[in-house]
């Protein structure tokens, strides 16, 4: 990947320090490069070479380092380096990116990668020795973009069961290892390294998702990221956007969609660097609209960022980040059994609306204190709603037009997270502290009531003052504290003990309505439930990871790590005919551990098998009860089921088909991946034998993800399949239920099919979404988008024109 850079490097120490230079060149001409990207990823040091391609970075620490070179349309140089050992003079030269190159490449660990690379030991203010870790880089994918195909985008990532509930990629629904994929309220979910959800600690789900046509990459980090990350089971998800481009003071993307169903989509960017690489700015505003597959399935959204970085001196980088999103959708609502059999496209609601406002802002400060030592601090708030309006009785009930049902949440919250970063050597080897601090208020409110009787988008209470069913408040305060640190033991050991404490406070205060029906289902009496709790608790979690690095090429690694979940207050006093939850539902306990090992061999391979156990204690999830007289309608009880524990195996693997045909060729590469995931979760130590030994639901026990890839140049086209094996949806794992809010969701396989070709400043994408056209639904809603089946979308074709200046 890389040609000859002539470039002298000198290493001078003062003290502990050293200092590297050098010349970035041109291979063709051997004139210098102005304005390359010098950079040690590790430390976090960069600058970009001047006039005579002269660059140099000092006051370095001893050790060994990555050090990378880059310069728009030149191969990317990477090479490790040592400092603090003899002057040492490298004569190498940068190449086009178009031509043959004839002697062995050395390519970043991210561009080996065909799309999916892991995360280093130390990146950034955070520590992932010894974790299972996938990184998903978004520019070596050929894939639907514009639609947040998650299929597409996360078909690489082991073990995750994908919800699907528009054709749009409105909002993500992702879980991992057995975990819920509700609105991916499993995952600490992030972007750029501070929380999103409506409520982290409250009402931890996901509403909106960042436009992966703005990504660089997306981080997951899986249990073991409870210790410095928050307490959650499923692990860390990251949304990191894409870098301004730092030697040029203005750059414009803009990217155009149509697709199948009315669906267009608008996505333009705007970013550049000024002032030597002091300032930055990077922003872009998308929008989208369509009909959706089914009738009654219209949406439009608008989502726009706007990111300002400044570099006051190569110790200080602060940046100010503000994110804008809205949209507001039609839902088809769910169906049963017989009719999905019948036709997946029909609708029996036109009157369900949702619509969603999310506001985010984000105040960051890196400090370096030496290169030894860090300082990280993130600030963010959050100012957002969700609103939901329709009918919540079960699909097998006729809607008459009555007054539908109106429920709006709004969420306030604010934090700070500092970060605390420290390297040293001690006895021959390189070890790295990191210990933090968190700071958390969340504000939530919640209120259910009556809405008008019409058929638009109308969200307001027919009495404001005395909205009916529920009206409640949610204070939540968190403070956390947490460490870890790597210990080198030799060239090929370490250990990653971690220790985090916590402090939760949950309130609610609030009233809900008690309503008494007669035999005939009429309403006799009905009495307002005042109600008013709090529940303070604190802990400490700890974990230990390990790693076992015979080789560059090889590396075992294990971890178990404690994880807690605090019970959702804001969840409690929803009115739904098709599920309820437990009052008393308590908090769940457990642990998540890892035992993997992962290979990376000759820029031709990567892989990763990982063995896991999550064990829960009390978990919480959903079985099946029969409701009261006179309609006896089956809904769905969410409670502390019982103990449980998921035991699986997670495979994932690439290869690079086109280096056994012609090793010397790489304007070609045609890679072949498979990501299995084994799962087998049961509900343990319970007295109620309905439930013994009883699958875990929403648990996948087999899914299969495998893709065909293939590149030249500028050309690269895809084909993914999936397969999902039947499972279920509540605790007593009934198979077909008259209301179809609980029932096994079938076995079901899709594919996908993508290229992509740029010409100079063109880029031409095409994408078709389920490829074969099959029938299949990923989901039974109990609320809204439902109550039912949510039917998958059927075939749909995209085609995306985009320029970049």
């Amino acid at each position: 990947m890389s040609g000859l850079l002539v470039m002298g490097i000198t290493f001078g120490l003062q003290g502990q320090t050293a200092t590297i230079s050098g010349h970035v060149l041109d291979q063709a001409d051997n004139f210098p490069l102005i304005g390359a990207h010098i950079s040690i990823p590790e430390l976090d040091r960069r600058t970009i070479t001047d006039a005579s391609g002269f660059f140099i970075i000092s006051d370095l620490p001893e050790g060994e380092f990555l050090l990378e070179v880059s310069y728009t349309g030149k191969t990317t140089h990477s090479e490790s380096i040592r400092t603090g050992g003899q002057k040492k003079e490298l004569k190498i030269r940068l190449e086009d990116e178009a031509q043959l190159l004839t002697e062995v490449s050395v390519r970043a660990e991210e561009e080996e990668s065909f799309g999916m690379a892991r995360l280093r030991a130390v990146e950034g203010v955070a520590i992932y020795e010894g974790k299972k870790s996938e990184v998903v880089v978004l520019r070596d994918l050929a894939a639907n973009l514009a639609a947040n195909n998650p299929r597409q985008v996360y078909g690489r990532v082991a073990g995750l069961n994908i919800w699907e509930s528009d054709g749009a990629g409105l909002q993500l629904g992702i879980g991992g290892r057995g975990l819920s994929p509700n609105r991916t309220a499993n995952f600490n979910t992030r972007q750029n390294g501070y929380d999103i959800s409506a409520d982290a600690l409250g009402y931890p789900e996901s509403y909106y998702t960042p436009p992966t046509e703005a990504l660089d990459r997306i981080q997951v980090v899986r249990g073991a990221a409870s210790l410095q990350y928050g307490t959650q089971f499923g692990g860390m998800l990251n949304f990191v956007f894409k870098k301004p481009p730092a030697d040029r003071k203005i750059s414009l993307v803009t990217r155009q969609t149509a697709g199948s169903f009315g669906f267009l989509g608008s996505y333009n960017q705007l970013a550049g660097t000024l002032a030597d690489g002091k300032f930055s700015y990077f922003g872009y505003y998308q929008y989208k609209q369509g009909d959706g597959w089914r009738p009654n399935s219209e949406f439009q959204m608008h989502n726009a960022f706007a990111s300002l970085s400044w570099k006051p001196s190569n110790r200080w980088d602060i940046g100010l980040e503000m994110t804008r999103m809205s949209y507001l959708a039609q839902q088809a609502g769910g169906l049963t059994d017989a009719l999905f059999e019948r036709d997946a496209r029909a609708s029996y609601r036109e009157r369900n609306w949702f619509k969603v406002d999310w506001n985010l802002l984000a105040l960051t400060l890196d400090y370096r204190l030496s290169d030894r030592t860090r300082i990280n601090i993130r600030n963010f708030g959050l100012l957002a709603s969700r609103r939901s309006l329709g009918v919540l009785a079960p699909i097998n009930v006729t809607d008459f037009g009555e007054n539908r049902d109106l429920i709006e949440g709004t969420f306030e919250n604010m934090g700070n997270e500092t970060r605390l970063l420290h390297r040293y050597r001690m006895g021959g080897q390189d070890h790295t502290f990191v210990a933090g601090i968190r700071l958390y208020k969340g504000y939530t409110t919640a209120r259910q009531g009556e809405g008008n009787n019409g058929s638009g988008p109308d969200f307001y209470f027919l009495d404001p003052e005395n909205v009916g069913k529920s009206d409640y408040t949610f204070p939540n305060t968190n403070y956390a504290a947490f460490a870890e640190h790597i210990f080198r033991l030799g060239n090929k050991w370490s250990l990653t003990p971690g220790i985090r404490y916590e402090y939760i406070h949950t309130q609610a205060e609030g009233y809900y309505n008690q309503r008494v029906y007669d035999a005939a289902g009429n309403l006799v009496a009905e009495t307002r439930e005042e109600e008013t709790e709090s529940r303070r608790r604190d802990f400490l979690l700890f974990g230990l990871g390990a790693s076992w690095k015979p080789s560059e090429r090889y590396e075992f690694y294990a971890n178990l790590s404690q994880n807690y979940r605090a019970i959702n207050f804001s969840d409690l006093r929803i009115d739904n005919p098709n599920s309820r939850i437990d009052p008393n539902i308590t908090d769940e306990r457990g642990f998540t551990a890892d035992l993997g090992w992962r290979t990376r061999t000759g820029g031709w391979l990567y892989a990763d098998v990982t063995a896991f156990y999550v064990a829960y204690r009390d978990r919480i999830g959903q079985v099946l009860r029969s409701g009261e007289p006179p309609l006896y309608n089956d809904y769905r009880l969410r409670t502390n089921i019982a103990d449980a524990r998921n035991l699986g195996l997670e495979l994932f693997a690439e290869a690079d088909l086109w280096h056994f045909i012609r090793k010397q060729d790489p304007d070609h590469k045609l890679s072949l991946f498979i990501n299995t995931s084994l799962i087998d979760a049961r509900y343990i130590n319970t007295d109620d034998l309905s439930i013994l030994n009883r699958k875990v639901e929403l648990v996948p026990p087999v899914t299969v993800r495998s893709g065909l890839t293939y590149r030249h140049r500028d050309f690269r086209t895809s084909f993914i399949w999936a397969y999902t094996a039947e499972h279920f949806t509540d605790a007593t794992n009934a198979r077909r239920t008259s209301s179809a809010v609980n029932g096994i969701i079938p076995a079901y396989q899709v594919a996908d099919l993508s290229a992509a070709y740029k010409w100079r400043l063109l880029t031409l994408e095409v994408s078709c979404n389920n490829l074969f056209d099959a029938r299949y639904f990923t989901r039974r809603a109990e609320a809204y988008p439902g109550p039912g089946i949510i039917p998958a979308e059927g075939r749909s074709f995209f085609v995306t024109l985009g320029v970049e200046l």
